[in-house]
């Protein structure tokens, strides 16, 4: 089990330190800044039967249980399959854990990650253990982007903001997880990350910035006209929609800030100013409006995993991208 990051310990005490724990508690706050540490320390502290100093002891039969994953009163629920959603048939196996006798005596607890992933039906199944779990159970749903939960969902559990660690933090963090990388790199990578360093690591690991790369090059080629949109989507199938769609989101809304404030401070990462900048003046404000507004609603179907023709998709942006420069 990892420790409690820096960030993370005014919270710790808060939680660790109450005396009578609710029922269901919502850790919500950006992706990447740590969230699912502090709730498996918590389910630690919970299910220990000697807590010491505010921490599990690590040594009595729950630990133990829990270290091995064979905890016969904790339940995990996650997506099947990565950037698939929480099932009704899943929800349903943790209804019947949170109605069964807790076998070690102690308490039962539920850790649930992330809550939006559940489809209707799920979130509609788990209402009535969220408003009255048997026995000594404690529910803890973590959220990415709790603004997509139901109303419903939030209003039953006690709603937790995790902090987010500063930037000296962030910075700190990451130059100790990445040793290897230069200072531009590691600022670079926050940048990408909006500041999360768990994030910013897992970018890293995934080559975030070589594929940053070959976006940026290809949409410079794109604007001399050099490639066509559609050999451009095809080269880009190695790069996950959630980054392309979070990119130009970014790069309409820079133009949209330096259209209105003509701030070249504001323009942001390097490899993209000169093209944000070209674009702000060359096109005009309506045009580059409707296109965020495009973006924004097809970033949110790609973040609803929706059954998206990816190919199409990609050169229904780009179509309308190159198209950018000029009148109305």
């Amino acid at each position: 089990m990892a420790d409690i990051y820096p960030w993370q310990q005014g919270l710790w005490q808060q939680l660790s330190s109450r005396p009578q724990h609710a029922h269901a508690y919502l850790l919500h706050g950006p992706a990447g800044i740590g969230k699912r540490v502090l709730a498996e320390n918590f389910v630690h502290f919970l299910l220990c039967q000697r807590p010491e100093g505010g921490k599990a002891c690590g040594q009595c039969k729950a630990c133990q249980l829990l270290a091995a994953g064979t905890h016969p009163d904790y339940f995990l629920l996650e997506p099947e399959e990565a950037e698939k959603p929480i099932r009704v048939d899943q929800v349903r196996e943790l209804v019947n854990f949170v109605v069964q006798t807790a076998q070690l005596g102690g308490r039962k607890v539920v850790l649930l990650e992330p809550a939006e992933a559940m489809n209707l039906n799920a979130a509609n199944a788990l209402l009535k253990s969220l408003e009255e779990p048997s026995g000594n159970t404690v529910l803890l749903l973590i959220s990415h982007q709790p603004s997509r939960l139901l109303p419903t969902i939030k209003s039953r559990c006690v709603q937790q903001a995790c902090p987010q660690p500063t930037a000296v933090q962030a910075r700190a963090w990451l130059a100790s997880a990445l040793p290897d990388e230069s200072p531009e790199a590691l600022d670079e990578l926050l940048v990408l990350a909006g500041g999360s360093p768990l994030t910013a690591q897992r970018l890293q690991g995934q080559g975030v910035r070589e594929q940053r790369a070959q976006v940026v090059e290809g949409v410079k080629k794109l604007l001399k006209q050099q490639v066509a949109p559609s050999q451009l989507a095809e080269s880009l199938n190695g790069v996950p929609l959630p980054l392309l769609f979070d990119w130009f989101c970014d790069w309409a809304l820079l133009m949209l800030r330096y259209q209105l404030a003509r701030d070249e401070e504001g323009l942001g990462l390097a490899d993209m100013r000169k093209v944000v900048q070209y674009l702000a003046e060359k096109s005009t404000q309506p045009k580059v409006l409707a296109m965020q507004d495009w973006l924004l609603l097809q970033r949110q179907k790609v973040l609803n995993k929706a059954n998206l023709n990816r190919a199409l998709l990609l050169e229904a942006l780009l179509v309308q991208w190159a198209s950018l420069p000029g009148p109305g």
